[in-house]
């Protein structure tokens, strides 16, 4: 009797995957949930979700403002909600863990939300009249990754390509460029007012925005969301620590900005 072949070993540890989804902080778990959660709603007939919740220049209006917030979570498709969940989390999971989890809510269900989707709109609508619908999180991914560039160009200014040293800062936009060549139906609009966005809140431009620590330290002890929310990261590290827990290294530091997997803004129009 032949003795069956031995499976080839997975590319990933499915533990240390688990271990990681398991230590996700509040928002970010609740931002993956409602990605999941509006992919599965593609799949009934009653209504389109895309259709419904896309920011497309000609839909908005008073009525439809909540397009400004909706579009970062929906998808077309389950590849491109799987390609731009990969590239998000661990984004999103930095950016709650250093800034807390209200902060977190505050910005990207703000201006972090509102500010792409405004820019792109201007400029799809009002210059170049076209109306050409987005979707998708990539927003959110090429604007930390924006963010991301701005810090690494404080403390290292250039990278070597050979003779030529590159600043840092320039390198989302290579990957937005990159992403539009390798990726079908992306839009190079969409992701580049993203970046612009993240440079802006790199900056500091955009830290007006930024809900004070004093009225925050105050909702968060008023209503002991650090003792009730599983997960809730404060917004006051220095205290409570992550999770309510002090930490004993600071591991943050050591973290890169992955840089492997980026999302597309779905495009929908002609």
């Amino acid at each position: 009797m032949a003795t069956p072949a031995a499976l080839p070993p997975l590319p990933f540890n499915p533990a240390r995957v688990r271990s990681y989804l398991l230590r996700l902080p509040l928002f970010t778990r609740l931002v993956v949930l409602a990605i999941v959660v509006f992919w599965l709603l593609e799949f009934q007939t009653v209504w389109s979700v895309v259709q419904w919740g896309s920011l497309a220049p000609d839909e908005i209006g008073l009525g439809s403002m909540y397009r400004l917030n909706t579009y970062p979570f929906i998808h077309n498709g389950f590849f491109h909600a799987f390609v731009n969940l990969v590239a998000l989390t661990p984004l999103v999971e930095r950016f709650e863990a250093e800034h807390g989890t209200l902060t977190a809510v505050a910005l990207f269900l703000g201006p972090l939300s509102t500010f792409p989707a405004g820019l792109y709109l201007l400029i799809e609508k009002f210059l170049l009249h076209r109306n050409t619908a987005v979707v998708g999180a990539s927003v959110w991914v090429f604007l930390l990754l924006g963010t991301e560039a701005i810090k690494t160009f404080k403390s290292h200014p250039y990278f070597s390509l050979g003779n030529y040293k590159i600043p840092t800062w320039t390198s989302p936009l290579f990957a937005c460029i990159v992403v539009s060549i390798l990726m079908s139906n992306t839009s190079f609009l969409g992701h580049m007012c993203a970046i612009l966005v993240g440079y802006l809140f790199g900056l500091g431009y955009l830290k007006v925005f930024v809900p004070p620590e004093k009225i925050l330290r105050w909702i968060e002890g008023k209503l002991n969301l650090l003792g009730r929310l599983p997960h809730y990261v404060s917004v006051d590290q220095k205290t409570y620590g992550r999770y309510g827990v002090l930490p004993t290294s600071n591991t943050m530091g050591e973290r890169g900005t992955p840089l492997s997997y980026l999302g597309s803004s779905q495009r929908l129009g002609p």
